[in-house]
């Protein structure tokens, strides 16, 4: 923005002494300020507008109406940043002793993995990165501006502070608006403020007592936001960064993603495969040169050690794994964005949820009846639509059957300005749900057997609305009002009430059990419109009070008890009031007995520590704004908790940046939105958000299942060539034998265990907890154990062989096959932590029964195929000699299946274990 401010001054001749630059006035202060102070301050003609040399000077000064995204690193420097990450830089470091001691093959090999595994990180990385280019996308391009007297059509960037904007229905505001015409303007600001309802407009001053937040604001309109009826005038005030809009912009700037628990445990294990096999082979050069050992030959057994120590197979499985989850997740109607985020969401404990669009549909809905003659009628069916029935008492009511709660529908239909086509409302979202209530009472036709001879618009200041209408076919009959609007406006121009069709007098006593009712509907919830109808407007007959709610998504229920009972609490963000909150939480089990609930401006009193000790404690927080949300988020990670973030507006864009995963709604959400998100839910259906966590715990699960194959493997090799070592043995495996297996061998198997089909069971157990390492204890114990056995039975059939004190290929060959078999048994019983061989069933993983057939027939080819023997230094073995290396190397599954036979005798010590770390975590409290 400066160097475009820059260049434009640089381009002007240099101002006169007088001329002196118009500041951009603080939208606070324009909202109290009477409008014809606002023009001053800005020095602008309300009426004529800005002439064509002040904006140019202006716009020198403010710069263009728009957001200044400035330029990053280039994508090259970018692609470079990636190899900093530890393990590639160990792999990088392998890769080059290899070429150095000519071992190409192996060279080639981990370059390509790494640079799959580079590539992959930084195309997720360069899309994430474009969130701040998407809010662009909401300004509007075009608008109409009043310049030199003339009704400009021109683009909204061109706005400078002090331009006369008008505003009709269906447009975006340009800019931030001080409003100084307004006729029957509402506002949706629910991508803004969360609210549900359009907010009404005035023009009158906001007194600064009750300015407090930018809903109180009803003078002004915001960047982005959408005219839904009536039309305006107003003053540019904000433009750019410096609007509304834009300090959601400077939020997202300043906010940085945090790493993923996989990450970090990613960064974890290959700093301390680093340590560990760099300190061995260390020590291992060492003692050679004391034995007297050429320098130059305890090099290149070094470089051995670091192949088989390393697991190259690591990154590149790990991401694999994840990019199958992906996929899997895009058939269950679910976009993941950043391919971390798949095994994140498996130890998510905590779902920040927004109300509006996300919990709820974000269109009104009616749901209750009160006649004036005490009658209570339900309500069913949701959307702007006939589809439902109202039931009295358990029967449905149609037409005029019930002369009471037909006349109640009659009248807000008849007083109403919407219209419902083809399922779109065109109009209020609250005349809307009367419209769709007259439809399924069959009523809908009343709206066109009326002809409107009056017209009291509904305004924020008087509360209600009334028109005067006479009946086509009558005509010369007197004419009736209809008034609906606020309880406590409506009741004052009423003098009677109807009871079964007949007006009787209203006393105080009717009043109060009204009043009653309002307050009792108004508690669960309800948004309560009073409604009334006569001939005069001083004495009209009061008809009854209609309820209405934005509702629950259809299953959002289901899923909330669901993720509650497998450990994730859920807490609930929303602009609204309390009694409309909770009301909504509670219908959906997210707010029982003992839970409490927070406003905004209760959280703008505390510090983050203050909040981080109650936050866990609360179920609701109401009345909350983009910056509210994102203290919750990070109070919430102050305590350790893993964060999902749930939302569909420009609000909660910054708020999905910073929590550990952002779900965003695929067809409610706004572009901004999506693009922060790491998640998109295309059919904004939060039932989706359950499988995503299943298969995030099972994409784990395989990760380690990985982790203990290759590591076991990697250790036995590195033990076997160690001890050989150290005891002055001759090498029991060649180079290209460590290459075969350490490259070709892991490969196919490890990556058939990232596609194990996900444990049914998963979803019941809790979160993980995000500060356990990859390699628990439990693991870790497995890993040794299976390489014990390994290292040991290779080390017997080389023993054996080694009888004559004379190496041949045969030897070798032996102890190479016996290797890999112990290898192809080691990845069996790898497949799954808990379960046993046979309940897996051999054939439920295709790939991994492909992948174990194949790395046979390879080895074979090895041992049989002449042109392989000659370079893998092998000869052909008996058919005794594969039997009793088939019956030697199966002892490693045999003990594993032992292990985990065990593990269960002691009483399920896993299950005990996860139910103790749920009862002493905080987030489940709710």
């Amino acid at each position: 923005m400066l160097k475009k401010r820059e260049l434009l001054l640089s381009q002007r001749e240099p101002p006169s002494e007088d001329e002196t630059m118009v500041p951009v006035l603080a939208l606070k202060k324009a909202s109290e300020l009477p409008v014809n102070e606002v023009a001053c301050a800005l020095q602008a003609d309300l009426q004529q507008g800005l002439s064509h040399h002040e904006v140019s000077r202006r716009r020198a000064y403010h710069g263009w109406n728009e957001f200044d995204i400035s330029e990053g690193e280039p994508l090259w420097r970018k692609y470079i940043c990636q190899f900093k990450d530890p393990l590639i830089m160990l792999l990088l470091a392998s890769a080059v002793i290899s070429v150095l001691m000519h071992q190409f093959d192996d060279a080639i090999s981990i370059t390509v993995a790494i640079i799959i595994v580079v590539t992959v990180a930084f195309v997720q990385e360069y899309r994430s990165e474009k969130s701040l280019e998407e809010l662009g996308k909401l300004v509007p391009p075009e608008c109409h501006c009043v310049r030199d007297g003339r009704l400009e059509h021109l683009l909204a960037r061109e706005l400078v502070p002090g331009d006369t904007v008008c505003l009709s229905v269906g447009e975006r505001v340009p800019a931030d608006l001080r409003l100084f015409e307004a006729a029957d303007l509402a506002i949706d600001e629910s991508s803004l403020t969360g609210e549900t309802t359009p907010s009404n407009k005035s023009t009158a001053h906001q007194p600064a007592v009750s300015n407090g937040n930018i809903t109180s604001r009803n003078n002004v309109a915001f960047m982005g936001t959408l005219v839904r009826c009536g039309k305006a005038k107003g003053i540019v005030i904000g433009t750019g960064e410096n609007s509304e809009f834009g300090e959601v912009f400077k939020m997202m700037q300043a906010e940085e993603a945090p790493k993923t628990p996989l990450q970090k445990s990613m960064d974890l294990l290959g700093k301390q495969l680093s340590l560990y096999s760099f300190g061995i082979i260390g020590v291992i050069m060492l003692v050679g040169w004391l034995q007297g050992k050429r320098i130059l030959d305890m090099f290149t057994i070094g470089v051995s050690l670091a192949v088989a120590a390393i697991p190259e197979g690591l990154p590149i499985v790990v991401t694999v794994t994840l990019a199958l989850g992906v996929m899997r997740m895009v058939k269950k109607r679910a976009i993941i964005k950043k391919l971390p985020i798949v095994e994140t969401l498996g130890c998510c404990n905590v779902i920040c949820s927004d109300k509006t669009g996300t919990l709820t549909k974000n269109e009104m809905t009616v749901t209750h009846l009160f006649t004036s003659d005490g009658l209570h009628a339900e309500v069913t069916g949701v959307g702007y639509n006939g589809a439902g029935e109202v039931l009295l008492d358990g029967e449905m009511v149609h037409g005029f059957c019930n002369r009471s709660i037909s006349l109640l529908v009659e009248a807000g239909c008849v007083c109403n300005d919407s219209v419902i086509r083809n399922h779109t409302l065109m109009g209020r979202p609250t005349e809307g749900a009367l419209v769709a209530l007259a439809m399924k009472m069959g009523l809908e036709g009343l709206q066109q057997e009326y002809i409107r001879v009056e017209d009291h618009p509904f305004s924020s200041e008087q509360k209600w609305m009334a028109v005067r209408c006479v009946h086509r076919t009558q005509q010369d009959k007197p004419a009736v009002y209809f008034m609906k609007g606020a309880f406590e406006q409506v009741i004052r121009f009423c003098s009677s009430y109807n009871s079964r069709g007949a007006a009787l007098g209203l006393s105080s006593q009717q009043r109060e059990l009204y009043q009653q009712q309002k307050s009792y509907m108004g508690t669960a919830g309800l948004r309560v419109l009073a409604f009334a109808s006569g001939s005069e407007m001083g004495s009209l007959t009061f008809l009854g009070l209609v309820g209405m709610i934005d509702p629950p998504r259809v299953g959002v229920k289901e899923a909330v008890g669901m993720l509650i009972n497998s450990g994730v609490a859920i807490k609930m963000i929303t602009g609204d009031s309390q009694e409309t909150a909770v009301s909504i939480a509670s219908r959906l089990g997210l707010y029982t007995k003992g839970s409490q609930s927070l406003s905004g401006e209760e959280v703008d009193h505390m510090d983050l520590l203050q909040l981080s000790q109650i936050v866990s404690r609360i179920a609701v927080f109401y009345r909350a704004s983009p910056r509210h949300k994102l203290k919750i988020v990070k109070s919430l990670q102050n305590l350790g908790a893993v964060v999902a973030m749930t939302g569909d507006g420009v609000n909660d864009a910054v708020a999905l940046k910073a929590a550990d995963i952002g779900v965003a709604m695929g067809q409610t959400g706004t572009d901004v939105c999506k693009e922060a998100a790491d998640m998109i839910l295309v059919d904004d259906d939060f039932q989706t958000i359950m499988s995503a966590i299943e298969e995030g715990k099972g994409i784990y699960n395989n990760i380690k299942n990985f982790v203990r194959f290759q590591l076991s493997t990697s250790i036995a090799a590195l033990t076997l060539i160690s001890l050989a070592t150290l005891m002055n043995f001759p090498n029991p495996l060649n180079a290209m034998q460590i290459l075969w297996i350490n490259i070709i061998m892991d490969g196919p198997p490890a990556q058939s265990l990232g596609v194990e089909p996900v444990d049914k069971d998963v979803i019941r157990k809790p979160p993980r907890n995000v500060k356990d390492s990859i390699i628990t204890r439990g693991l870790l114990v497995k890993v040794l154990v299976s390489a014990l056995i390994i290292v040991c039975g290779t080390l017997f059939v080389f023993w054996r062989e080694l009888q004559d004190n004379v190496i041949t290929p045969r030897d070798t060959t032996m102890t190479f096959t016996c290797f890999v078999f112990f290898d192809m048994f080691n990845a069996l019983s790898s497949r799954s932590q808990t379960r046993m061989v046979h309940e897996l069933g051999l054939f439920s993983n295709k790939m991994f029964c492909w992948a174990v057939l194949g790395s046979i027939m390879g080895q074979l080819m090895v041992i049989y195929f002449p042109p392989l023997q000659k370079v893998f230094q092998t000869e052909s073995l008996s058919l005794l000699d594969l039997l009793f290396l088939v019956g030697l190397t199966s002892s490693v599954c045999v003990v594993s299946e032992a292990i985990k036979k065990m593990e269960r005798w002691r009483g399920g010590s896993d299950r005990s274990r996860d139910r103790s770390n749920m009862a002493e975590d905080p987030f489940h409290e709710v």
